[in-house]
């Protein structure tokens, strides 16, 4: 059992966070837990309880939320833990040890790290210190003053012990990194002037004159501008310091992040953008009328919202320096939204975060997107949102952001928490409908009949959409007049009144359009219904359509040209919401082994893409004896090529492992599930388990023992690195039994050898050092190279757990001896565990050689995790020279 305070209050056991309830039981177990062991009276937690006056009651709520909070420490133990929440007359006391409190470990080696004599070593305990910070500090509690203050003070000292690391890597002249993990906090503190001046002069000593006294100007024009006074001595004195400089200060080891990356995610500009003029001014009106301005623009389905934003920001690009965001939330979509991490995610990647840098839960991705924005010129588009719970976690921090929202919903919520300025869209007016008309037709022949264009604007609603698509077959039929479109769009919209179809401007258009265009484009149209995710390639259009993929390229363009579609990027393309739908409507009329195709292809280029991602490991399973090979399939240059292709179909992926379930293809769902496991090493903390396990459910449901071991594996592994080892173990300690089942050593091998790493990882070092030495055995017995260099890697890291170091050193020889030269990442692991073991026994320039090697290549193949790691243990070997 652990208690947090350092992000969101809450209590932890081995099943995951517990349910406190309301905010006010959430306030009284933080009290408790800032005082541990000490009696708090009732008067004091009836004054953090309630923001304003308390009620006349509220010694009995109190009470009342005393009660209940034992009751739930019961349900879970607590007692087992040493603790009890007792009561001392008019007083109550959480009793328990202090080591199961996050705050008191991150104090204690605050502290412990400020008595070391080596820098390395204060640096590895402040690294670990800060690392139980996941938000602001008591997160979810009432906001009175006890508790605010509260608050302030951890956030204090959290500052100090950043700065406090900073000035630990500046002893082991690694400035550029104490200018790294400065200037995120000085941004989110930018008037706190002590981190300014730090970070002057690490940015001064790494070489970088001209950015630290840039800083100086910035902070001292915001302390005239907000609080109206001049620099402080520190500020003073680090400014000082930078002009005796005659030379620019030399630079040390360059820091392994330092590029600011200017995010621009935009989609392609809309062609032929029309009108909105008035619109166009209320907006800019709307985003010059104060601070970090929301703007929410509204309107029907198919009026144009996405088309309008994405206009006027490339029109305002020059306003936006620091770059453009943009996300589709999916709101009004049958496909499903985007959760609000992994929309932060890719934000952060954007803004040039390393992926191992990212934090785990969504309120700390939050959090740190908002510090990243502080102080940035910066437009964040979020598309087709469904509420405002949906928008308020994506908001960037900086007051001079601009947030564009669009949506079929008001969003009145949104108006009311952040003052979002609604710009309302309606319907094109005529004129404006006209000269979208004009734009693709030309002026020729829309002068020519200006009363049909006036009567098929009409038909069209003034909706863009059917506007476009309209104008999309007139425009490839230059011999039809626009009154003879007139009258049949005409008829085309009574049909579909009568069966009382929405959106009928547009419903009418796309049946009109779809009659019209050529068979295999139709069959395409169809086909896209079945597809389960929002955008596609050509490839898997083609499984869908039963084509090749050359044939699906030359359909997909003639869909694009009738507007049904749109390359969302290039080699990508996505209907707007309203299309897929009347294309879903379309799907029982398509060919019904269409997903059925489309799921062979997915498992036969998700083996490509293994392949490609991890050269030499084992295939992640077998095709099923009644798989289709899909007539082409893509192929994939490197490993890079692999990962883009995994992020892009991770969407379409997970729907198609719940198609083949509604099928009842669960020999399909769960290698559908597996598939993307290079892709969930790479990003392991990014939500996998629950389509692990909806996979492990499809591999028990066709009682395949190998399907299971290697979903359990995997599933037992994720769970590790989510910090959840009782659920892990769960998974892992069955998975070797089910593989040897099966006959797969390399699966069995595996298997054990993720168990004896989790053992580890709980304190039971003997299993695991003898699950691991089992693993090796086995692996040598599979005469497969890259699972014995995965065994003896984990075998000799364990080693350096138990001091084992000659052992440790043995092992990693062994391996070098068999890694392929093509597997950078293993070889740099490999290279990284040996010069700890060379360090361990005092072989210092052997060492510094191999971690040396080691950092560059990681970095060459943007392996961060394991540039850091050697760059970390060069500096520990450089503090004890």
């Amino acid at each position: 059992m652990e208690f947090r305070l350092l992000g969101s209050v809450a209590v932890v056991t081995e099943n995951g966070d517990v349910a406190l309830g309301p905010a006010k039981r959430s306030s009284l177990l933080a009290m408790m837990l800032l005082r541990p062991n000490t009696p708090v009276n009732v008067s004091q937690l009836i004054g953090a309880l309630w923001e304003d006056e308390p009620p006349a009651h509220a010694k009995t709520v109190l009470q009342g939320h005393v009660s209940r909070l034992r009751a739930v420490l019961a349900e879970h133990g607590a007692s087992a833990y040493g603790v009890e929440l007792a009561t001392q007359g008019t007083a109550y006391t959480l009793q328990l040890p202090e080591s199961l409190v996050d705050a008191h470990r991150f104090e204690e080696l605050v502290a412990l790290a400020g008595v070391q004599r080596r820098p390395a070593d204060a640096v590895r305990m402040l690294r670990e210190a800060l690392s139980f910070w996941q938000g602001p500090a008591l997160t979810g509690t009432v906001q009175s003053r006890p508790l605010e203050a509260a608050a302030g003070g951890l956030e204090e000292r959290r500052l100090a012990s950043v700065e406090a690391l900073a000035d630990a890597y500046g002893q082991l002249g690694e400035h550029g990194r104490a200018a790294a993990v400065l200037r995120t906090e000085a941004v989110a503190h930018p008037l706190r002037e002590t981190l300014a001046a730090a970070l002057m002069l690490a940015l001064g000593r790494s070489g970088r004159q001209s950015d630290a006294i840039g800083w100086y100007h910035r902070t001292r024009r915001l302390l005239a501008e907000e609080l109206g006074v001049d620099p402080g001595e520190a500020l003073s004195e680090a400014y000082a310091t930078l002009l005796r400089s005659a030379e620019p200060m030399p630079a040390q080891r360059p820091a392994l992040h330092t590029a600011v990356a200017i995010p621009e995610q935009l989609p392609r500009p809309p062609r032929g953008f029309t009108g909105r003029g008035a619109e166009l001014a209320s907006l800019a009106r709307a985003v010059s009328a104060g601070d970090a301005p929301v703007c929410l623009v509204t309107g029907p389905a198919g009026v144009g919202k996405t088309a309008f934003a994405v206009h006027w920001a490339y029109d305002r690009r020059a306003d936006f320096p620091d770059g453009r965001l943009f996300a589709d939330l999916r709101g009004f979509s049958d496909t499903p939204a985007p959760e609000a991490g992994a929309v932060l995610r890719e934000f952060l990647l954007a803004l040039g975060t390393p992926a191992q840098r990212i934090p785990e839960t969504p309120d700390a991705m939050g959090a740190l997107f908002r510090s990243l924005t502080a102080d940035s010129r910066l437009l964040v588009v979020l598309d087709n949102a469904r509420s405002s719970e949906q928008v308020r976690p994506l908001l960037p921090g900086g007051d001079r952001c601009t947030t564009l929202v669009t949506s079929r919903d008001r969003l009145g919520g949104l108006i009311a928490s952040d003052a979002a300025r609604p710009v309302p869209l309606g319907h094109l007016p005529p004129a404006d409908s006209v000269a979208l008309l004009r734009s693709v037709l030309g002026t020729e022949r829309v002068a020519a009949e200006p009363g049909a264009a006036a009567r098929l604007a009409g038909l069209c609603d003034g909706l863009p959409l059917a506007l476009r698509v309209t104008a999309a077959r007139l425009a490839e039929r230059p011999q039809w007049t626009l009154d003879a479109m007139v009258g049949e769009l005409a008829d085309e919209q009574s049909c579909l009144a009568l069966l009382d179809i929405e959106d009928t401007g547009v419903s009418a258009a796309l049946r009109l359009t779809l009659q019209q265009l050529p068979e295999p484009a139709a069959r395409m149209f169809r086909a896209l219904g079945l597809h389960t995710g929002s955008d596609l390639d050509r490839f898997a259009a083609g499984a869908l359509a039963g084509t090749s993929p050359a044939q699906a390229s030359a359909d997909l363009d003639r869909l694009a040209a009738a507007h049904l579609l749109t390359e969302s990027v290039p080699g990508r393309w996505a209907p707007h919401d309203l299309v897929r739908l009347y294309a879903r409507h379309l799907a029982p009329q398509a060919d019904p082994q269409g997903l059925h195709r489309l799921l062979d292809h997915y498992l036969y280029t998700g083996l490509a893409a293994d392949a490609a991602a991890e050269p030499g490991s084992q295939p992640c399973y077998s095709l099923p004896a009644d798989f289709r090979r899909p007539p082409a399939t893509r192929e994939f240059e490197d490993r890079a090529a692999a990962l883009a292709w995994y992020e892009a179909e991770r969407p379409a992926l997970e729907g198609a492992v719940a198609a083949a379930v509604a099928l009842g293809l669960h020999d399909r769902a769960w290698r559908l599930a597996l598939v993307q496991w290079p892709l969930m090493l790479w990003r392991i903390r990014d939500g996998w388990v629950p389509l692990l396990q909806a996979g492990l459910a499809s591999a028990e449901h066709v009682g395949d023992p190998d399907a299971q071991s290697r979903v359990r594996a995997l599933l037992g592994w994720v769970l590790h690195e989510e910090g959840r080892d009782a659920e892990a173990l769960v998974q892992l300690e069955q998975a070797p039994e089910l593989a040897a089942r099966a006959g797969d050593a390399i699966s069995e091998a595996v298997a054990y050898v993720n168990l004896g790493a989790v053992l580890a990882s709980t304190g039971d070092h003997e299993r695991a050092g003898a699950l691991m030495t089992h693993a090796v055995a086995l692996a040598a017995r599979t005469g497969h190279p890259p699972t014995q260099v995965l065994t003896l890697q984990h075998l000799a890291r364990h080693c350096l757990t138990t001091e084992a170091y000659e052992e440790a050193l043995a092992h990693t020889l062994s391996a070098a001896e068999i890694v392929s030269p093509d597997a950078v990442v293993g070889r740099a692991q490999l290279q990284i565990v040996r010069g700890e073991a060379l360090a361990a026994l005092g072989r210092s320039g052997e060492a510094a050689d191999q971690l040396k090697e080691a950092a560059a290549a990681a970095e060459a193949a943007g392996f961060t995790e394991g540039s850091a790691r050697a760059a970390e243990q060069l500096a520990r070997l450089s503090a004890d020279r």
